[in-house]
């Protein structure tokens, strides 16, 4: 094949570095586009040198301002790959519209090369999303249970799994732009999961700092019996979430919606008994409210994975 090198050079480019399907599909259709507008460019070049090397060099100009312009918006790699096409094109021989053509559908060979081995079999970056998060929900239970379990007598150092926890939902940032050109969700649903998976983190250290902040107090919460019972519930709808989230089925709803509403009600009934007394704990009140905020945000959490899930 003529110029057969640039088939395999657009196959590297377009399925790497990250070869999820929402990604290269994206790129591929863009590198189509900016590989058919670069080469009538370049084509057009080269006839225009055949006339006036001056005439040629400003055409390329006009080109080179309408990338700059391009890449201001939303494709920017289309706009690159225009300017990358145009150079490859004009590279050839003056007058030589056979090597330019060749050239032009070689790329377009190579991005259509790229669907194809990742359509295959596709890594969906939607799947990865929902993996990691489901770890995540299930690493944040398991921190939550191990600080107030009634079986330790001082405080756990886990302070190095809460920055782990929050580390990783930081990470997965990254698949929230091709999971939502997969599942066609929209981003800002992606977001908002992670803003609340990073906030539930953030509320976990606050409360923990209350539950273990003095021994008088850390006494009377621990031999709370209705304290308990909504650390369990709570353990039990995280764990809920982290199955729903793997298995990619929001079948749990109910059992989550039941679980949240106990423990809304539970935590409503001991911030009313806390409040009526006459010396408040501070330590007490701070744990109940932020116990509180824990289920508003898991409730939040619950919808937003069913809307996602539910697609």
């Amino acid at each position: 094949m003529p110029e057969g090198t640039w088939p395999l050079i657009t196959l590297a480019v377009v399925m790497g570095p990250i070869s999820y399907w929402g990604n290269v599909l994206t790129r591929a259709m863009q590198r189509i586009g900016g590989t058919v507008f670069g080469a009538i460019s370049g084509l057009i070049a080269l006839y225009l040198e055949s006339y006036s090397l001056t005439l040629m060099l400003a055409w390329c100009g006009v080109v080179m301002l309408l990338c700059g312009y391009l890449t201001l918006g939303k494709r920017p790699y289309m706009a690159l790959l225009i300017g990358i096409t145009l150079a490859v094109v004009c590279g050839s021989a003056p007058g030589d519209m056979t090597t330019a053509l060749w050239r032009s559908g070689d790329v377009i060979f190579g991005s259509l090369l790229a669907l194809v081995f990742t359509s295959v079999y596709p890594q969906r970056a939607f799947t990865h999303w929902r993996m990691q998060m489901s770890d995540n929900l299930r690493a944040i239970s398991q921190i939550y249970a191990a600080y107030l379990s009634p079986n330790v007598i001082e405080r756990p150092r886990l302070e190095l799994k809460l920055k782990a926890a929050l580390s990783q939902s930081v990470k997965m940032r990254t698949f929230i732009a091709p999971a939502s050109k997969e599942s066609h969700i929209n981003k800002d649903v992606f977001e908002a999961i992670q803003t609340l998976n990073r906030n539930l983190i953030c509320t976990l250290e606050l409360l923990v700092d209350a539950y273990w902040s003095s021994r008088e107090s850390h006494f009377i919460m621990l031999n709370a019996k209705g304290l308990r019972s909504t650390q369990l519930m709570t353990i039990r709808t995280l764990n809920t979430l982290s199955d729903s989230l793997r298995d990619g089925s929001p079948a749990r709803e109910r059992e989550v919606a039941g679980e949240l509403n106990e423990i809304s009600t539970e935590l409503k009934s001991l911030m009313l008994a806390v409040t009526q007394e006459q010396q408040i704990e501070t330590p007490i009140y701070g744990y109940v409210w932020l116990s509180m905020e824990l289920t508003k945000q898991l409730e939040e959490l619950d919808d937003l994975i069913n809307m996602t899930l539910s697609r």
